[in-house]
């Protein structure tokens, strides 16, 4: 079964704009495999900016823009928050949705995340729903009921046929910036717990859905963690700003 292999930077609140021309100039020399596609999610203030520099120097085409957050509403008083028009009018295609730091920081649910999903696809956009439990729960061995919570309200609220434009990243809270990273087995037995419970409800779905890992990914340790069955590739945060790491992640992404 086919699907499409997906690396993502998550720039988080980092960047710049000399950043995104060195990124743009990196990732135009970089070679990727047949079915990959990169995503680069810099803060809101970039989008416009890495939308020009790409124009401008011709980026090639399976390189994306994808931001970091979007409001589930589609416009009104909600000072600071930014819409699905908005993304559509500096060319965004990705749009990061559930970020652990928005469900523990600000609070989101899992509710509101669903339905910021739905925004996303209504506006013809590919959210990057990510899920993922805490430490705590991972050695209380809640890892699949909490996942399953997560996932179960964007199921109830867009329907399962919707997932055939989602992405969904795997980020182990506890592998967030810590350095610590789940061993390529680990990852691989939570990704493929995600597909079963996707294929409860559709096995068709399920088995094209693109499933990403995100947690330390780093150089040295993405291309044992590409190579198990389930990891469609990674959502990566701090190795996304050393242009030349990223590019050696990119490069070991493999469309199956």
């Amino acid at each position: 079964m086919k699907r499409q292999a997906i690396v993502a930077a998550n720039w988080k609140m980092n960047g710049s704009l000399p950043l995104i021309k060195e990124m743009i100039s990196g990732l135009n020399s970089v070679k990727l495999a047949e079915n990959v596609n990169v995503v680069v999610c810099p803060s809101t203030p970039f989008l416009s900016a890495f939308a020009l520099n790409a124009k401008n120097e011709n980026l090639q085409a399976n390189i994306h823009l994808g931001a970091q957050n979007v409001s589930e509403h589609k416009s009104g008083a909600y000072t600071g928050e930014v819409s699905t028009d908005m993304l559509n009018e500096v060319f965004v295609n990705y749009v990061i949705v559930g970020h652990s730091e928005r469900r523990s920081i600000y609070k989101e649910t899992s509710t509101q995340v669903a339905h910021k999903v739905k925004a996303v696809l209504n506006a013809g956009l590919t959210p990057i729903l990510c899920i993922g439990e805490s430490e705590n729960e991972r050695t209380s061995e809640q890892t699949d009921t909490v996942l399953a919570s997560q996932l179960q309200p964007v199921i109830d609220v867009i329907g399962i046929e919707k997932f055939i434009d989602v992405v969904i990243a795997y980020e182990p809270v506890w592998a967030i910036g810590t350095g610590k990273t789940a061993s390529p087995e680990m990852a691989q037995a939570t990704h493929l717990f995600i597909r079963q419970f996707l294929a409860n409800a559709n096995e068709l779905i399920a088995n094209k859905v693109p499933l990403l890992y995100g947690g330390s990914v780093n150089a040295a340790n993405c291309e044992e963690l590409f190579a198990q069955t389930d990891i469609d590739g990674g959502l990566i945060g701090g190795a996304s700003l050393k242009v030349d790491e990223f590019k050696i992640i990119c490069s070991s992404a493999k469309g199956s």
